[in-house]
């Protein structure tokens, strides 16, 4: 048997609750659905942040266990099965949150519905109108996403690379000196992370718009 398992720890007494029980699971489950942090999720559970950990390694020990080819241990199995439904969960969280994420940067959500009834006066119809108000892309939610998703390339903390092989065709001014080229890429950190904008497209107000000039 692999030793990466770890020693089942002693049962508790008999006429003790067992700690992890189906309401507890459930509990757990439920709560890691909506995304909240492992702190929140133990707390809506009764039970402790740390205990809620220990049953996540434990299961998470034995499913790569099992991953591995060796063969399942039965003792391990309530906390295999809690570590699987808890990443499930989670993963469902964050796959909705993105949904949500991506609608608000494609835009187009229904934000009011009006209906008004009129005559028409060409046919004196009773004509039924109904006009939705929907929100515009918002720039905003797809820069969230790139910053947080590509981290390399578009984080706050990203890493600038500059290569310079020279100014174009033209030589080097000795009167100008040698080029420094670390200042001049810090330089250059600095003008494209410190992009402002004007006040109303900051607070929201403008949320698709053409800057000139």
């Amino acid at each position: 048997m692999s030793t990466r398992r770890k020693a089942r720890r002693p049962q508790s007494h008999s006429g003790r609750p067992r700690l992890l029980s189906e309401e507890v699971e459930a509990r757990l489950v439920a709560a890691s659905r909506t995304g909240v942090a492992v702190e929140l999720a133990a707390e809506m559970a009764g039970v402790s942040r740390s205990s809620f950990l220990g049953w996540m390694a434990r299961g998470r020990a034995e499913v790569e266990a099992r991953e591995a080819g060796e063969n399942p241990d039965p003792g391990e199995e309530e906390y295999a099965a809690l570590y699987e439904r808890v990443r499930t969960a989670r993963a469902t969280a964050a796959a909705r949150a993105m949904m949500n994420i991506r609608r608000v940067a494609d835009g187009g959500i229904v934000t009011k519905v009006t209906t008004r009834k009129f005559r028409d006066p060409e046919t004196s119809e009773i004509v039924e109108e109904t006009v939705e108000d929907r929100t515009a892309p918002d720039w905003r939610a797809d820069a969230w996403y790139l910053e947080r998703q590509h981290r390399e390339h578009y984080g706050k903390d990203a890493i600038l690379a500059v290569e310079i092989n020279g100014l174009g065709d033209a030589p080097a001014s000795s009167e100008d000196g040698p080029i420094d080229l670390v200042t001049l890429a810090e330089r250059l950190d600095r003008t494209l992370f410190a992009v402002e904008y004007p006040p109303e497209i900051e607070d929201g107000s403008v949320v698709d718009g053409e800057i000139v000039n």
